[in-house]
């Protein structure tokens, strides 16, 4: 399935239903007076966050959602039937933007939540509703409420514990296929993740969702690469997990890319608890290994935790850091590892 975290919809309820006019002509009832009924309510349009759905795709091939019009009235006091609602299921996650692409309407983090997006209109009223001691035969109706129409942005942001952050290449999709049943494609050229991935990780009894995103280059922030448009799916991470290259030669640069990008793209992103981790540490020799955690403990300031995702040396210890940070240190203790900018 393809995945899609964006998109655009076109919506309209549903108008009420005109009132009617009429009257009645019975046998042996000399003045038969006014029974027009009225119109029935317009359907409303809704949106429901569900379970088993991860991608927006729908929403490619479908864009316009019409919710039913109410039923006019009709003689003999009868009520317009009223038009069917209409639901929008949307993936737990999805935010739904107005037209502006900057206002909120509404964000549904968990299975169920829902919301109404436009309200369908009020049927009018029949003739009968006029009647009164000094009107007995009223010869006029409501019309129904027309429906609202709306343009609207649906936005999906992965719902994840831990997010992976790193230069193309830097091991992110090795570590999460080690560490979780995810098998997110791995190979030896840069940007072979292309859309996000999802894995469950477990360490000590615990489980958590780690998201793997697509790697970030210089220049992200102005569209170079893939840019930084999945940043937005570990915006509701608990800790950010930075990978870096051991086998570069210029980690310190490639520490401070990541961090510049993620500053450019959001503060509140960057001011999140992250884990610095120096990764493939296999390929190293001891002394090229001591030189260069010096040299990324000096740029961020903090202690830096080793790994190999292919060997998993050291991965049980990163998993048990980013637990200690997401269950806000109740388990592990001590959150030595964790650098709060």
């Amino acid at each position: 399935m393809k995945f899609l975290d964006l998109a655009k919809v076109y919506i309209r309820s549903g108008a009420g239903g005109g009132g009617c006019v009429s009257f009645r002509r019975e046998k042996f009832i000399e003045f038969g007076g006014p029974d027009g009924g009225d119109g029935g309510k317009g359907g409303s349009v809704w949106a429901e966050a569900v379970e088993g759905l991860n991608t927006l795709i729908d929403f490619r091939y479908q864009q316009h959602f019409f919710a039913q019009n109410g039923q006019h009235g009709m003689g003999s006091q009868r009520t317009g039937a009223d038009g069917d609602d209409i639901v929008l299921k949307v993936p737990v996650g999805t935010e739904i933007i107005d037209e502006d692409e900057e206002t909120i309407v509404a964000d549904l983090t968990k299975p169920g939540d829902r919301v109404l997006l436009a309200k369908g209109g009020n049927g009018g009223w029949g003739n009968l509703q006029f009647k009164s001691a000094t009107n007995r035969a009223p010869s006029r109706a409501n019309s129904g409420q027309p429906g609202v129409e709306r343009t609207l942005w649906l936005r999906l942001k992965l719902i994840a514990d831990a997010g992976l952050l790193g230069l193309p290449n830097a091991g992110k999709s090795t570590f999460l296929a080690a560490v979780s049943n995810a098998r997110p494609k791995i190979a030896d050229y840069p940007f072979t993740t292309l859309v996000p991935n999802l894995g469950v990780v477990g360490v000590d009894g615990k489980e958590f969702v780690i998201a793997d995103i697509p790697g970030l280059i210089e220049g992200a922030s102005e569209g170079r690469g893939l840019g930084d448009q999945f940043l937005s799916h570990v915006e509701r991470c608990s800790v950010l997990l930075h990978l870096v290259d051991g086998t570069s030669s210029t980690i310190t640069k490639d520490y401070r890319t990541i961090i510049g990008e993620l500053e450019a793209y959001s503060p509140e992103l960057a001011a999140k608890p992250r884990i610095t981790v120096l990764n493939k540490i296999d390929a190293l020799d001891p002394k090229t290994l001591s030189g260069r955690k010096r040299s990324l403990e000096k740029a961020c300031g903090q202690p830096v935790m080793l790994m190999s995702g292919v060997s998993k040396k050291g991965v049980t210890d990163v998993l048990r850091a980013l637990w200690a940070e997401i269950s806000g240190g109740e388990d592990e203790g001590e959150k030595a590892t964790a650098w709060h900018p």
